[in-house]
């Protein structure tokens, strides 16, 4: 069966699950950098005692990865994808490196000058990270839920994968010296090597794979430009010959598509405002002293990402992919009672109690965030799809901003707070 296009309808398409475990791998390029700083970070504290490394660096993360992903949504139409994601993930990759770089050079010690490195260098994990996701949840956007439902778990699963890895580490080394350091190195080298994979992936097997020429194709008929690079490398260069209209002319405006979905992004800023002023700041300063020492806050930790993960895989079950705007709506203001709930779970409860919420924060995460950003793209066209996921990305890196702010008035009232 073919379609309008010329080519074969997606049912008749090889390469749609090797397309899922690559936009796993990629998902989890996105974040693995990042990721592996939060679960060292009681290395960083260990390092960097003074300047509260785990609400600091997320600030300064956040703050470049917003000023980035505006400009980069502002001007996505005009945006070559294929360059905009590579380039993001070499900086990833680059960064990363710099990393070791810096603590091999410094010898692992503190002070304000190796710290000013470390936050120069997640400043640059903040563009490249902007750079990426908002690229590949706008090209994505163009393709079949199941899709874009890999790129966002794969997300989810960098945050598993290190942890399982730091406890793995912490255990191993608890003993020797240099624990944390060891540690620490180990999980900057493995994460230098898989962003250099996405590198390879997105350059040489992502774009050839069946399906995502399909898509991609689709996509230039309808009148988008950010895909005719992906398609010279898989072997199609004459995109005037796909257009079959003038698609400026029909497309709706960045104001219109957010006008349309501003539920959805309201939400998505909302989801990611309650996550991030609780995770991961408050797991390592307001959580208080337990029988687990040390080993508390990377639970915690581990917890949320165990949930995360499960979370955005859970809307692969169809009763539970939930498509209801208000449904959605509803939840996420709910999840707000969560922050009196984790206020006097930490001020009066036990362990037990604070691993249960934490589950929760991180499953309804998830969850919510796979629901909204894949039921957004449905009946738009090619450019449209792009623009919208570039939009949606805004909103929840501008969420993070925004809770990751908010996240430093839980020290309110703490001894020894600055």
């Amino acid at each position: 069966m073919m379609d309008g296009y010329g080519n074969q309808a997606p049912e008749k398409l090889q390469g749609k699950y090797q397309a899922m475990v690559v936009c796993c791998i990629l998902g989890t390029g996105g974040l693995v950098s990042w990721n592996s700083m939060l679960t060292i970070a009681d290395y960083y504290y260990q390092v960097f005692p003074a300047y509260h490394p785990s609400r600091v660096l997320p600030l300064i993360y956040q703050s470049f990865a917003v000023a980035t992903i505006a400009i980069l949504a502002y001007h996505e139409s005009k945006i070559n994808t294929r360059k905009r994601i590579l380039i993001g993930y070499t900086l990833f990759t680059i960064s990363t490196f710099l990393l070791i770089v810096l603590d091999l050079t410094t010898k692992g010690n503190g002070g304000i000058g190796p710290y000013i490195g470390l936050c120069t260098i997640v400043a640059s994990f903040g563009i490249a990270d902007a750079t990426v996701k908002g690229g590949l949840i706008g090209d994505l956007s163009l393709m079949c839920p199941e899709i874009m439902q890999s790129l966002m778990a794969g997300s989810a699963l960098a945050g598993g994968l290190t942890t399982a890895l730091r406890l793995l580490t912490k255990a191993v080394f608890e003993k020797s010296n240099n624990s944390l350091r060891k540690g620490a190195m180990i999980f900057l080298a493995i994460s230098t090597f898989i962003e250099l994979l996405c590198v390879i992936l997105y350059a040489y097997i992502f774009p050839k794979l069946p399906i995502v020429k399909y898509y991609r194709s689709k996509a230039a008929s309808e009148g988008s430009k950010t895909v005719a690079a992906d398609l010279a490398a898989a072997g199609i260069p004459n995109q005037a010959d796909l257009t079959n209209y003038d698609s400026k002319n029909q497309r709706l405006s960045k104001k219109e598509l957010l006008l349309q979905n501003i539920d959805h992004a309201v939400n998505l800023f909302l989801i990611y405002v309650l996550t991030l002023s609780i995770f991961p700041g408050f797991l390592y300063e307001n959580t208080g002293q337990h029988g687990l020492g040390t080993w508390y806050a990377l639970i915690l930790v581990a917890v949320y990402n165990f949930w995360d993960l499960v979370g955005r895989y859970l809307p692969l079950v169809k009763w539970l992919n939930v498509e209801n705007r208000k449904a959605l709506t509803i939840v996420v203001l709910f999840r707000y009672f969560l922050v009196p709930a984790f206020y006097f779970t930490a001020k009066y409860g036990d362990k037990g109690w604070m691993i249960m919420l934490i589950s929760v924060l991180g499953l309804t995460t998830g969850h919510l965030t796979v629901c909204i950003i894949t039921i957004a793209p449905k009946g738009y066209m090619g450019p449209e799809k792009n623009a919208l996921g570039n939009l949606l990305v805004t909103f929840i890196l501008g969420g993070a901003l925004t809770g990751i702010s908010l996240g430093w008035l839980w020290l309110v009232g703490k001894k020894n707070a600055l």
